[in-house]
């Protein structure tokens, strides 16, 4: 496959979805009604934001890249890698790897990326000039269709990949389990670590709360998760092992549908946001302040 430049008006567009269409809404009590707060070295309520071209309304998943500070993304329904350039307006690149699926999440590591589709199958994908090679790797309980995940990402302190069920039918909505994926054979190993959803109800002081994460990457400054819960409208931060430090409301004017997450280098937080019910896709950048 070739290489394609694409601006905003070369692009087919994707179908769109609108965010009511694709999670059930929150209840009032699945949610704080606490003041927001930011986590240390961060103000969410000033970010700066890219709008995105409308082939990405549905953005899902994105990976950092530093070698040219530009973001690789995937987008729900479409087998697209597109790399958005953020420093130049409107350009964008994009390769074919896949047909039609339900993509979830993206990670960029050692210079091959991993691609999370729902029902916890993983495309394991690596250039060879101006193409993809694909490998794919089938989660084994991926045909009993009770498990749903959204959110991928590579941590150090396991040394694998870790997948984070949305909605899994043995935790029972009081927790959140885990997967790890070795990146070279593609093994999945179970029971890596649990969330214990108690621990953010309490700190919330709400009554209950499904957990749903729709992101999660590693903080390489601080080395706590980040966690994105969509549906939640929620922020939480935890150690590697999934014990809780600190849990934040979001915005739901800047955060409409947030999907996907990565980090610089230099921990500033890059949160992408699918179109919803108006406007466009945007992705938002929070600079890390040290001593803020």
């Amino acid at each position: 496959m070739v290489i394609r430049n694409i601006l905003i008006f070369s692009l087919v567009f994707l179908k769109f979805h609108s965010y009511s269409g694709c999670e059930d809404a929150p209840k009032k009590n699945d949610h704080p009604s606490t003041k927001s707060e930011s986590p240390p070295g961060y103000d969410l309520s000033k970010p700066r934001k890219i709008n995105l071209v409308k082939e990405l309304d549905e953005i899902s998943g994105i990976a950092y890249y530093p070698k040219d500070t530009s973001i690789f993304a995937i987008v729900d329904e479409d087998g697209l890698l597109y790399k958005i350039y953020l420093n130049r307006k409107n350009k964008v690149m994009y390769w074919r790897f896949d047909k039609k699926h339900d993509f979830e999440d993206l990670v960029l590591h050692d210079s091959t990326f991993y691609i999370l589709i729902s029902n916890g199958d993983i495309e394991k994908l690596k250039y060879n000039k101006d193409s993809l090679s694909r490998v794919l790797t089938n989660f084994p309980q991926a045909d009993k269709k009770v498990n749903e995940f959204e959110s991928l990402y590579y941590d150090d302190h396991y040394g694998k990949l870790v997948m984070m069920c949305k909605d899994c039918e043995e935790d029972k909505k009081k927790a959140v389990s885990s997967y790890g994926i070795n990146t070279d054979s593609l093994t999945y190993t179970s029971g890596l670590f649990k969330i214990n959803v108690d621990s953010i109800i309490q700190k919330l002081n709400i009554d209950k709360l499904h957990l749903k994460p729709s992101a999660a990457a590693i903080n390489p400054v601080t080395n706590d998760l980040y966690i994105l819960a969509s549906v939640n409208r929620l922020l939480v931060v935890m150690d590697s092992t999934g014990v809780l430090k600190d849990v934040y409301e979001l915005d739901p004017s800047l955060f409409k549908q947030p999907e996907g997450m990565a980090f610089t280098p230099s921990g500033d937080m890059l949160i992408s946001n699918e179109a919803g019910e108006s406007g466009a896709a945007n992705i938002l950048i929070y600079k890390y302040q040290k001593d803020k």
